[in-house]
C-alpha cells in the first residue's frame, strides 16, 4: 500500500501580514522530509514584497511541487489526491470566507474545502486584529466544520528574545497539530529537554527586514 500522503502536506499562503509563518513552515517541514505542496495568492506575492526582500523564486524553491493560484485543476483540488492535510499560514480573512462558506474563487481555498470535505486537517494562522462578529462567526462556522484555527499568538512562558524565536514557537505548535516534531518548541515542563537546538535557518527566514531604496 502507497502511503506517500502521510508525508504530504499542503501549504497556503494567503496574503495576510506574517508572510514569515509560511516561509519557515516550508523551510522545516522540507529539512523534515515532508513533501510540501505550496499555494501562493496573488496578493501574498505583493506582501512579501512589502514585509521582506525574499524573490518570491526563492520561496517557492523551499516546496516540492508549487501550484498556480489559478489552476483549479491542480492535483490538491481533489479529494482524490491524498494529503495529511493543510495549514494556511497566514490566513487572511477574505480566504477565510470563502473557506468558510464553500464559494471558493482560488486554489488556496479550493484545497482548504477540500481538506473539510475529506475530514483532513485544516489549520487557519488567521491573522487580524481586532475582529468583528463576521470574522467570529466565520471562525465558529469553519471550527464546526472541523478546521482548527490557530491564530499566531506568542507565548511569553518561553522568554523569547527575538521575533525569529516567537514565530518558531508558533510554527512549531502549528506542526504539533499533525504529529511533527521539528525540535523548535519550547515544551511547558519539559524545559530541559525542549531545549534542543533548532534547525538552522536559511537567509530567507532570518533576512525579514527590506533593504533601504
Amino acid at each position: 500500500m502507497n502511503q506517500a500522503h502521510e508525508s504530504r502536506l499542503i501549504v497556503g499562503i494567503s496574503g495576510a501580514s506574517g508572510v514569515v509563518y509560511g516561509v519557515r513552515l516550508l523551510e522545516l517541514l522540507r529539512n523534515a522530509g515532508v513533501q510540501t505542496h505550496l499555494v501562493m495568492s496573488k496578493t501574498a506575492e505583493l506582501t512579501f514584497a512589502y514585509e521582506t526582500s525574499h524573490k518570491i523564486d526563492e520561496i517557492k524553491a523551499l516546496a516540492h511541487t508549487v501550484h498556480r493560484p489559478g489552476d483549479m485543476a491542480a492535483s490538491i483540488s481533489s479529494g482524490s489526491f491524498r494529503t495529511m492535510g493543510m495549514i494556511v499560514a497566514p490566513c487572511s480573512m477574505r480566504s477565510m470566507a470563502e473557506i468558510s462558506t464553500g464559494v471558493t474563487t482560488t486554489l488556496l481555498t479550493r484545497a482548504a474545502d477540500v481538506c473539510l470535505k475529506e475530514r483532513r486537517r485544516l489549520v487557519l494562522l488567521v491573522r487580524e486584529t481586532p475582529l468583528h462578529t463576521g470574522h467570529l462567526r466565520a471562525m465558529t462556522a469553519l471550527s464546526e466544520m472541523g478546521a482548527i484555527i490557530a491564530p499566531p499568538v506568542p507565548a511569553f512562558y518561553a522568554k523569547p528574545t527575538t521575533l525569529e524565536e516567537m514565530v518558531d514557537h508558533t510554527v512549531g505548535r502549528t506542526l504539533d497539530l499533525f504529529d511533527i516534531d521539528v525540535g523548535i518548541t519550547h515544551r511547558w515542563g519539559e524545559q530541559d529537554e525542549s531545549r534542543r537546538r533548532p534547525p538552522e535557518r536559511s537567509k530567507l527566514v532570518t533576512n525579514t527586514k527590506r533593504e533601504s531604496p
